[in-house]
Formats: C-alpha cells, structure tokens, sequence
C-alpha cells in the first residue's frame, strides 16, 4: 500500500494524506475526450492502489471531474478518503458552441466562466460543487488561480487577492470555524501569491502546482515558511506538464506548451544522472517534493490506466540517497534536501 502523511495544523486530529493523490483534472477531458468507461476505470486503479486523497474542482471539464468523481465515489465511506474541491469561478450554462475552454477543453458542458472570489460567490462555488459530487461535504477548499498565470497581469491578481481577502476568506474561516471543512487554503500555479496569503491570514494547505518539482525548485523559500507555521503544501504538476514523465524529447510539454531549449537542456541533465543510478526520470521527480516536510502529497494527473500505473509505481519506488547526492553535487537540487537516509 502506499505511505501516509499525516497533517493537523489546529490540533483537532488532522487528515491523513496518501503520498500519491489523484489530480482530477484529466477527468474533465483535458486536451482529449476519454469516456465514462475511461474515467472510472482509472479511478478504480487508482482505488486499489490505496490512493485515498482526490483533489477536483468546477473548472475541470466545466463540472465534468466533479461528476465523474461523484460516480466514483457513490458506495465508498466518507471516513475512507479524503477530497478536495476548488472555488473562485462560477460556470453558466449556454448554448452549444459559445462554451469556454475551447482547445483545451474536449467534449464538455457548454459553460461560461467567471471569477468571483466574494463572499457570497465562494458560497455559491461550494454549495454548487457540493450538489454535482453528491455530497454534504469536502474536507480541504482552495480558492482556485489567485495567480498572473490566470489573471494576465500583477495589478489583475492583486485586485483578485484583495477581493478574496475581504470577502471569500471570511466566509471559508467560518466553515472552517464551524467544522463544516477541515481546512483550506489556494491552489495555484505560483508560489509567490501563497507567500503573500500566508503572511496576512491563517491559511492550512496550499496546492502548489509546478513550481516546486525536480526541474525547478523556486518555491523552495516559501516551503520552508509553510513547514515553520505547520502549513501543509500539497504538490501538483510535479512532472512541469509532462517532460518530467516523458523525458526531453522532441515536443515535450512544460507549463502547458512544448517546452523551451533550456528546460529541454536541464531535462537532459537530471536525465542522464537518473540514468546513471538506474532510477527512472518519473521516479525521481514523483520523489522529490517529498524530500521538503511541508509536503503531505502529490497529485500528478493520471488521465489513462498507463499514467495511473506508471504514478503507482513512482510512488511504491525506493530511491537510492546516492541519486540526491549526484543531483545535488550537479547543482540540480539544493544539498540540504538531500536526506540522511534513504527516501520511500
């Protein structure tokens, strides 16, 4: 079975994490259609497997994830895992064809999109999410893209960080006070805005997506932070879109695009010392955001059986301290990630 992390902040029991946890953004369709077969089949695989934590939220597949997590989840024990779902958009039904999400999003609900991050629009996001899962709750909420990537410029973020602070943040304290949720926090795909929430608020758990992988450790700072204030970051993208899992081969996707010369080039570097260890390029980048103690978790995406049985086999991998210590000793990784013993 697959290793635990167990994270409780506040003192009133905490949440047991599985190591591997299962990205539920690929059941939306990403980039290609997979049918309810299809979905369900690698929610199973994934099952059996002990995987136990499920992170979702209304933008995969506008609604589709939610509703396929939903199938899944109908019949199982609600003490037997742990979800999580995400708020700050809200979806609007329209007539077929002026949908967004288009290339990106592959044989959907025909839904329009907007931010609301308010008080009353956090509310809503969550009682919506609540009714397409079938259930009367979720354990963790994050407030969903509060980042540039998103929202195109630094004053666009900031005026969105500003809206949640005074209004969706106080109504997620008072489920949070009200034990209505476990917790929350953000998920995002830049460390910077979890910095700037975590120094004015009582955040417990980011989602942090791609920032804090084998390739690219820039996050390093603000991990540190969390694991000082006994905040739990949950690591997403840990391959950087793809070329983690793939290699640097020629089209290989990083950050959501093909991937540029020096990432390709520093690929090839972590590549080649793997190889030299025996140990697969996947393997070790599944491993690593492990190495930092603010992680409870990383959800890489698993959209068929190939990727589930490839994530469970990174997560059951032993890897040798050596390989950390060549990593390091080649500046791709910080020496004192490095552990004292050998890593599972």
């Amino acid at each position: 079975m697959l290793a635990r992390r167990h994270w409780d902040r506040r003192g009133t029991g905490g949440i047991s994490f599985t190591e591997l946890g299962f990205g539920a953004a690929p059941l939306g369709n990403l980039f290609r259609a997979i049918s309810e077969a299809e979905a369900q089949a690698v929610l199973e695989a994934a099952w059996a497997a002990g995987v136990r934590y499920y992170d979702t939220a209304p933008l995969y597949g506008f609604g589709l994830s939610e509703t396929r997590i939903n199938h899944f989840l109908r019949g199982k024990a609600r003490g037997d895992y742990v979800l999580s779902t995400k708020v700050g958009r809200l979806l609007q039904a329209v007539p077929p064809g002026h949908g967004d999400g288009a290339g990106k999003w592959v044989d959907v609900p025909s839904r329009r999109e907007w931010f609301d991050y308010s008080h009353d629009g956090v509310l809503r996001s969550l009682e919506i999410s609540l009714e397409r899962l079938g259930l009367d709750r979720v354990d963790l909420v994050y407030v969903h893209d509060l980042d540039i990537f998103t929202h195109g410029s630094e004053a666009a973020k900031q005026a969105r960080l500003e809206e949640f602070m005074a209004g969706g943040y106080r109504a997620l304290c008072r489920l949070r006070d009200e034990g209505v949720i476990a917790g929350f926090g953000a998920g995002v795909n830049e460390w910077e805005p979890c910095d700037w929430m975590m120094e004015r608020g009582e955040f417990d758990i980011f989602l942090l997506a791609g920032r804090f992988t084998l390739l690219e450790q820039g996050a390093l700072g603000f991990m540190d932070k969390a694991a000082a204030r006994g905040v739990g970051v949950v690591i997403g993208g840990p391959y950087n879109s793809g070329i983690l899992a793939t290699g640097p081969r020629p089209g290989a996707h990083y950050n959501y695009a093909p991937a540029p010369q020096p990432v390709l080039d520093r690929a090839a570097r972590l590549q080649s010392v793997c190889e030299a260890h025996g140990v697969r390029l996947v393997d070790a980048a599944f491993r690593f955001p492990l190495l930092h103690p603010a992680t409870v978790s990383v959800i890489p995406g698993g959209q068929g059986l190939t990727e589930m049985e490839s994530n469970i086999r990174a997560a059951q991998t032993e890897v040798p301290k050596a390989l950390w210590q060549a990593l390091a000793a080649d500046g791709l990784i910080p020496e004192r990630l490095v552990p004292a013993t050998t890593a599972k």
